[in-house]
């Protein structure tokens, strides 16, 4: 979810990740050596000249194949191992712990819903484990603050959604597009900027917000003024009697994978497991955005959510609610197809990995994004396959 999508409504479809250009083909800088017209290819001067310039272009196809061999097999083993992944059957009792969330979009604070709109939504989520609500309530300036206009609409939400449905928690989303790669955005590094959104954190929860929910992207791995942003905002939700709670970047399929992909495609994506339990330990809750992972079948999505769930379970420690995100939105682009990410496919990778690493935590729950992104199809698979 990046900046594009924090700003999104019902009528306006997520952008995605950036299109890579592809480089115009370089024309060749071999020699060209001209055949004599009386000598033949295994005689003579010039038949001993071909076979001689035969010699570097089947050098350089050698070494292309050797290049193609070099990326592709790596590439087969992986998928080939979160295929595997895939297979076998989740352990039973691996449902909800009523302890899920959903990502709603900015309309439910800005006017445009209704009294019959949050019954709707009550009724909705009565027969789920849903319990936490991350209403889009920003996004933050890139100087930290936030306008109070932005939220108009918050303090009737809550009651109201509290008079309906008690048990739900509704948080504010909150987020920003960081300058971690282009010249605009939120530099982090800046204490004036951290304060700032210290502050904003502070006038947010006096609406009467049950917690504060952070989407900060893209978000490199080992961010040390993060984590010390995420200290100082701790201290704020605690003395609120509130809730502190991030979106999460997934984590290194393979170790190192993060700083790879940072120089390939300049867009590391991914947190090491380490980074990704220093977050853990500092927040209530950490929510994944397993979606976006580029694979190409449901089978391989699955795979790649149920790896993300063990790596995720590893680290995160039992006091802190762990989420992982279910795509509940539909698009076509590079990084995410959507014959291949569906939630049905998420809620059976995220069993899976639950059941192999940490069947019984209490502490965990899956995330759905986004309100008014989702279909019916949707909510049935999360409801067949997670709720039961």
């Amino acid at each position: 979810m990046e900046r594009a999508r924090h700003t999104e409504t019902e009528t306006e479809a997520p952008t995605g990740d950036r299109t890579e250009e592809t480089p115009a083909e370089k024309p060749s800088t071999a020699p060209h050596v001209p055949a004599a017209a009386d000598e033949g290819s295994t005689g003579g001067a010039g038949g001993k000249e071909k076979a001689e310039a035969s010699k570097p272009p089947r050098r350089r196809r050698r070494l292309a194949l050797a290049l193609v061999l070099a990326l592709l097999v790596p590439l087969l083993a992986a998928e080939s191992a979160l295929r595997l992944n895939y297979t076998g059957d989740p352990e039973e009792g691996t449902y909800t712990r009523n302890r899920d969330a959903i990502w709603l979009g900015h309309a439910w604070v800005d006017g445009r819903k209704t009294d019959a709109d949050v019954t709707a939504l009550a009724d909705r989520l009565k027969t789920t484990g849903i319990r936490d609500l991350y209403v889009h309530a920003g996004p933050l300036e890139h100087n930290g603050t936030l306008p109070k206009s932005a939220y108009s609409k918050a303090t009737w939400l809550i009651d109201t959604l509290h008079g309906r449905a008690p048990r739900l928690r509704v948080q504010a989303w909150l987020g920003d597009v960081l300058a971690t790669e282009g010249p605009t955005g939120m530099r982090l590094e800046r204490p004036a900027t951290r304060a700032a959104v210290v502050a904003s954190t502070r006038e947010i929860l006096a609406a009467g917000f049950d917690g504060v929910h952070f989407d900060l992207e893209p978000l490199h791995s080992g961010d040390r003024n993060y984590l010390t942003l995420l200290d100082s905002l701790r201290s704020v939700t605690r003395a609120h009697h509130a809730l502190l709670s991030v979106a999460a970047h997934q984590i290194d399929p393979l170790p190192g994978f993060h700083a790879f992909w940072g120089t390939v495609a300049g867009h590391p994506k991914w947190w090491s497991q380490r980074f990704f339990g220093q977050v853990a330990r500092r927040v209530d809750q950490i929510a994944v955005m397993s979606y976006d992972t580029m694979q190409p079948l449901q089978s391989l999505y699955g795979g790649y959510v149920a790896q993300q769930t063990s790596l995720a379970l590893e680290v995160t420690p039992p006091a802190t609610d762990l989420l992982m995100g279910l795509p509940f939105y539909h698009e076509n682009r590079f990084g995410h197809w959507n014959h291949a990410e569906t939630a049905a496919a998420a809620v059976r990778g995220v069993r899976l990995g639950l059941s192999r690493t940490d069947a019984d935590r209490p502490r965990f729950g899956v995330a759905l994004y986004v309100d008014f992104a989702a279909t019916e199809a949707d909510w049935r698979a999360y409801r067949d396959g997670w709720v039961r």
